[in-house]
């Protein structure tokens, strides 16, 4: 029973936004609650609101074209939307403090991230240079930075993502606010990184005793971190409620499909043996691929190489999906370009249907084909929907007009996409739909091969599902084999009938997927898997990391142990 004057009311909250034909409303009459020492978790897909109505209590909507036309905002006791503007900035970064969904644009470029932080304390808590310095310092070492001392002293692009984000999260609580508005922050940040984020704030939330206001379209972190959930939809709220009675017990629809889309699923059983004695699509023998670790041209001193892939083996089979996980930096995206023979192996084999793709002339390259993770990025901006399907049968040499239109229209049908968007450029398509336009053009040639390179990763909870329920036929209809890549075991579970993990360039534990989900072996898959359920992910198992050394240097390899029918794990960081 929630007791007491809330630290921020804010009610019937309703702000419009002027576009080219006319005002649009995009939040509409919301209310909500925040007490102190509490997380309420904003959930809800793009275009939903949350984050325009944070920013609109905050005054930090562009005006025009957004207006807020109604409500008011107590925080304190103060109505933050009838607050002059100078007032207003002086409660931002003091009273309430921002964690933002992107570390690298929250903060300067040009300055050392001490700087950064000791500069707010300087500004909000008048504190001379010396004494917020030394403030900073153990702030940075409160949000467990190493070396704090000298992490201090570099700029952002000098640090990883997950660093970035303790930097922001620091500075966010330099001044001890009252309230946080934390928008998205983990969603940039690989899962094990992600766990170790929402494990932080909500240590010094405890620690500080304000209230967070938590931006996310993510179930796992809001059973990880919310106390109470407001459900926003087109601008609405739809459902508010505890975690528990949410989670357990939605009463709205759209609630219920949320958590569909995100709940794990029964992992895929193997796929079925082909009859044919056919070459798998996929071979790949004990992968070596490394770069230049420097680019010196003036040096004449053999250079030393990082090995980005380092003695992989994995077979795709007909008819199935095999999930290469693994965090940024595993190697993962470095496969895919050396089965596409984009990137030349020191090492190794990559066979198409026994045709090994660097000797073969590139008469394979165009077998495989590629679903990326930014449908937008992917898409030519100038080539209407019908156009950008056909393009690989163009690029082939297919000239008849009539073919290619009747091809564009059965291939749009077969993703979901009636003859209506035929004609659409990219950005009249919604993100679900343009996805839906990358798969039907990388089905138009029929290829041996799909490489989905984290497809579903930029995708809203139930966009994500439609798409992953769309391979998921596709392959039904077409035996199709697909290598999808991504870092979610939410998706893993969904999709794959073998997932194959990688950690620094290293393939650690692969296998069937529901043995490898049931019964991990590895540490790091457990981290991985304990992360995507919003548990705790505990110590890493120890690694040396990336290989670096001389192209032609021996090799600390090690094979994988068996430790159950085609479940395999590296010795080292085997647990039991």
């Amino acid at each position: 029973m929630r007791t007491g004057q809330p630290l921020l009311s804010v009610r019937g909250l309703t702000t419009k936004i002027l576009t080219a034909t006319g005002p649009r409303t995009v939040v509409d009459g919301l209310s909500f609650d925040v007490d102190d020492n509490e997380i309420l978790a904003i959930i809800g897909e793009s275009g939903s609101g949350k984050s325009v109505a944070t920013q609109s209590i905050m005054g930090l909507m562009p005006s025009p074209p957004a207006k807020v036309v109604a409500g008011q905002a107590l925080f304190e006791g103060r109505n933050l939307l009838a607050m002059p503007p100078a007032e207003l900035r002086t409660l931002r970064g003091n009273r309430i403090g921002m964690i933002f969904q992107e570390p690298m644009a929250a903060l300067n470029p040009m300055m050392a991230v001490g700087d950064q932080i000791a500069e707010a304390l300087v500004t909000h808590r008048e504190m001379g240079w010396s004494a917020a310095r030394a403030e900073t310092l153990r702030l940075l070492e409160r949000v467990r930075i190493p070396d704090a001392a000298g992490r201090a002293k570099l700029h952002p692009s000098a640090l990883s993502g997950g660093m970035c984000q303790r930097v922001v999260i620091a500075a966010a609580l330099a001044c001890k606010p009252s309230l946080v508005i934390a928008d998205e922050p983990t969603t940039a940040l690989d899962a094990t990184v992600q766990a170790e984020i929402l494990a932080l704030i909500r240590e010094l939330q405890k620690d500080v005793g304000c209230g967070v206001i938590f931006i996310t379209h993510d179930m796992g972190v809001v059973r990880h971190i919310a106390d109470r959930i407001l459900v926003m939809q087109a601008g609405r709220a739809v459902e508010s409620g505890s975690r528990a009675e949410t989670l357990d017990r939605p009463s709205h629809d759209y609630t219920r499909l949320l958590i569909k889309a995100t709940s794990p699923a029964t992992p895929k059983p193997p796929a079925p043996s082909s009859d044919t004695v056919s070459a798998p699509p996929l071979v790949i023998e004990d992968l070596i691929v490394s770069f230049p670790r420097t680019q010196s041209m003036m040096s004449f001193k053999p250079q030393d190489r990082l090995f980005a892939v380092d003695g992989v083996s994995l077979t795709v089979s007909e008819g199935e999906t095999v999930a290469l996980v693994g965090e940024s930096g595993s190697g993962k995206t470095t496969i895919a370009r050396a089965i596409l023979g984009l990137t030349e192996p020191d090492n190794g084999r990559v066979l198409l249907k026994g045709q090994d793709v660097n000797t073969a002339g590139g008469r394979t390259r165009d077998r495989v084909q590629f679903v990326f993770q930014d449908p937008q990025l992917s898409l030519d901006p100038r080539y209407r929907a019908w156009r950008s399907v056909i393009e690989p049968l163009m690029l082939g040499g297919e000239r008849d007009r009539a073919l290619l239109c009747d091809k564009a229209e059965n291939l749009m049908a077969k993703v979901g996409l009636d003859a209506r968007y035929l004609d659409r450029y990219p950005h009249e398509l919604s993100g679900g739909q343009r996805q839906r336009l990358g798969i039907a053009r990388a089905l138009s040639v029929e290829p041996d091969l799909v490489i989905a390179d984290e497809a579903v990763s930029a995708l809203d909870a139930t966009t994500r599902l439609q798409v992953l329920e769309l391979f998921e036929q596709i392959q039904a209809e077409t035996r199709l084999p697909i290598l999808f890549i991504t870092h979610d075991f939410a998706v893993v579970t969904r999709i794959a009938h073998r997932v194959a993990v990688m950690r620094f360039g290293r393939m650690v534990e692969i296998g069937p997927t529901a043995s490898v989900l049931a019964a991990p072996r590895h540490g790091y898959t457990r981290a991985l898997i304990a992360a995507a359920q919003g548990g705790e992910v505990g110590a890493l198992p120890a690694s040396r990391g990336h290989r670096i050394g001389l192209k032609n240097s021996e090799r600390d390899w090690r094979p994988l142990v068996e430790v159950a029918p085609g479940h395999f794990v590296e010795e080292q960081g085997m647990v039991a």
